[in-house]
């Protein structure tokens, strides 16, 4: 019995099962390079620039010939304002030009006559210079008849509001039969907003303006110049992305008391008129010069809901997992602002059952 019992324990310790093999896990390795971090802003749609109608003249307002919103062009009529008290003028001015005109007919008689008479001393030579400085006079008058005619029909002029640019119209709600002009309740009658190019307004922290001074040292421009923005792209409200690029316009001189940030003005091209003044739009530029980052797959992050961390596969080929601090998405890469290193090897795949310490194969996958 006591052969047979050492029989069965030496069967059974033959029996044990060898180690388990180490799992296979995808690994990348983070790289580290040279970027552009984009960033990405909330703004309202501004037209390029915006043209004040102004009546230079008072007056009743006779007709209003647009529609409040709709596109008017360059030269357009606009409005007609009842300038009966130029026209007066005018009439007056014509007169009085035409007076003037005939007093320089007679003038210059009485002076041609003169001359011949004084070449024979047949008139002294100071009747003479009274007829010359007479014909003068009476030119002098004529053009100060021509002036005051000119300055009649100027007035006359505006009477009639044009639009001095293209772009669309909106009112402040003057109608027919106010008066309107200078010193009145509409010394401002509309405002035409140009919309062949449109501006958005991308507001930078100023920490994040001083963070890439520090960063990039002399290689970062200053804020107000153009290359701080590259890449300006513009999303609508259905998250599609607006064909035309941006670029930079200039720089606001002051900076954002309130929200402490500088306000970067971009301009897009608008030839369908598709994007519309007070929209809402999303703005995304790469800001500053490239700096130096480490980027790994997205695949490779775990995230819970305050946390992120990679595993990491030591030289000894075991794993480590580690948090990290991300940044933004790069294409199908995260930037890991800390808590890696360039040439570091992370898992990307077949992560579900591993735990630190623990032994893998790796296989690269590209």
């Amino acid at each position: 019995m006591a052969v047979a019992l050492v029989a069965m324990a030496c069967g059974k310790r033959g029996e044990q099962k060898a180690p388990a093999a180490p799992p296979t896990v995808e690994v990348a390795q983070a790289i580290s390079e040279p970027i552009v971090q984009p960033m990405r802003f909330q703004s309202l749609i501004y037209s390029n620039y915006d043209a004040t109608i102004q009546p230079r003249t008072q007056g009743y307002l006779l007709t209003k010939e647009f529609s409040k919103g709709m596109p008017v062009r360059k030269g357009q009529t606009l409005y007609t304002i009842d300038a009966a008290e130029v026209r007066l003028s005018v009439e007056s001015n014509r007169s009085a030009l035409a007076s003037a005109k005939v007093a320089l007919a007679e003038a210059y008689n009485n002076y041609r006559r003169a001359m011949p008479l004084a070449a024979i001393d047949a008139i002294s030579q100071s009747s003479l210079d009274q007829y010359k400085a007479s014909y003068a006079a009476a030119q002098a008058g004529v053009e100060s008849a021509q002036a005051q005619l000119d300055n009649s029909l100027l007035e006359l002029s505006y009477a009639t509001v044009v639009s001095p640019i293209d772009g669309i119209i909106d009112d402040n709600g003057a109608t027919v039969g106010d008066w309107v002009g200078p010193g009145s309740s509409y010394s401002v009658l509309a405002t035409v907003s140009n919309t062949e190019q449109i501006c958005v307004h991308i507001q930078i922290p100023f920490a994040r303006y001083l963070r890439l001074r520090d960063e990039g040292g002399e290689g970062v421009p200053s804020y107000d110049n153009q290359d701080l923005l590259s890449d300006i792209r513009l999303f609508l409200a259905d998250g599609s992305e607006y064909p035309y690029k941006g670029v930079y316009s200039y720089t606001q001189r002051n900076a954002g008391d309130q929200t402490g940030t500088i306000i970067i003005v971009a301009s897009f091209p608008n030839p369908q008129r598709e994007l519309k003044i007070g929209q809402t739009a999303s703005v995304v530029a790469n800001v500053g010069s490239p700096q130096g980052v480490v980027l790994v797959p997205q695949r490779a992050v775990v995230q819970t809901l305050d946390t992120a961390g990679v595993w990491v596969v030591g030289r000894d080929n075991t794993v480590t997992y580690r948090l990290v601090t991300l940044g933004s998405t790069f294409g199908d890469m995260w930037i890991v602002e800390d808590g890696l290193s360039g040439g570091e090897v992370v898992v990307t795949g077949g992560a579900q059952k591993l735990r630190s310490g623990q032994a893998v194969k790796t296989q690269f996958k590209s």
